[in-house]
């Protein structure tokens, strides 16, 4: 029997993050490890902190104090471009993408800025055949090959999300944050999501770290829960040990709401 390696430094880390807005604690030293090839599905209730951890990892908010690794490296000092570089890929609840631009435009920059080629909009495409492929592939990969050429503005919602997820995955980061990437879809479009965040944990080689409300999305993804209440870090383990502890049951469960984080 093979004994798996672990390796010597979790993927990503954090160690007693904490930020202050005035006087309120949104996260409040929070120490967690992520490891390659697991999914971490981070819940708790409204406010409890979900986002702005997400945000205090992704580089998008300062760190009042503590750090975050990556790969072993302390880059709490860098902004999220930096971080970017480095290997973490961000999906927001809002999307954030090019509006006035078709939707393979919006994953052709995504591609040209991973081949380390810049963000020049007016580049000649038919000289990179390779990378309009690659933007091609990345929009069959989300089911939106048949969108190729709308504006992005006019989209719906969750042809935004997909579109929003190619782009993350067109950059190829070694860790993929999702927060609520389900939120504002309808029923027939959840699914196309689910599928595919299943298919690249399935591969094995990438971090998923994932915010979600929907307990049936978190069941069915989850190898790992992390249940932040009030800013604290209240539980950390496997799903059904996790979700059937009493102080989540108080903390969360009580509210009542069967199917909701």
């Amino acid at each position: 029997m093979t004994t798996a390696v672990v390796p010597e430094h979790p993927v990503l880390s954090t160690h007693g993050l904490t930020i202050r807005f005035g006087g309120h604690v949104a996260v409040n030293n929070v120490s967690a490890e992520f490891r390659p090839g697991t999914l971490t599905a981070i819940v708790g209730p409204n406010g409890a902190g979900k986002t702005t951890y997400f945000n205090l990892m992704s580089g998008q908010l300062p760190a009042t104090s503590g750090s975050v690794r990556l790969f072993g490296e302390d880059v709490t000092d860098l902004g999220a471009p930096q971080r970017t570089k480095r290997g973490i890929g961000r999906a927001f609840q809002l999307t954030n993408l090019f509006p006035n631009l078709s939707v393979i435009e919006n994953v052709r920059l995504a591609v040209q800025s991973q081949a380390g080629m810049g963000l020049n909009m007016v580049s000649l495409w038919s000289r990179h055949v390779e990378l309009m492929e690659r933007a091609e592939h990345y929009l069959h990969r989300v089911a939106m090959a048949d969108q190729r050429d709308e504006i992005v503005g006019t989209l719906p919602h969750g042809n935004k999300r997909k579109l929003e997820v190619a782009i993350l995955l067109a950059l190829e980061p070694q860790i993929l944050m999702f927060d609520e990437p389900t939120a504002g879809m309808s029923v027939d479009e959840v699914p196309v999501i689910l599928e595919l965040i299943h298919q690249i944990k399935a591969q094995g080689d990438k971090t998923i770290l994932l915010v979600e409300h929907k307990m049936d999305v978190v069941r069915s993804l989850a190898d790992r829960i992390i249940v932040l209440h009030n800013g604290f870090l209240v539980a950390d383990g496997d799903p059904t040990e996790v979700m059937s502890s009493p102080i989540v049951q108080e903390a969360y469960l009580g509210t009542g709401v069967a199917d909701h984080v």
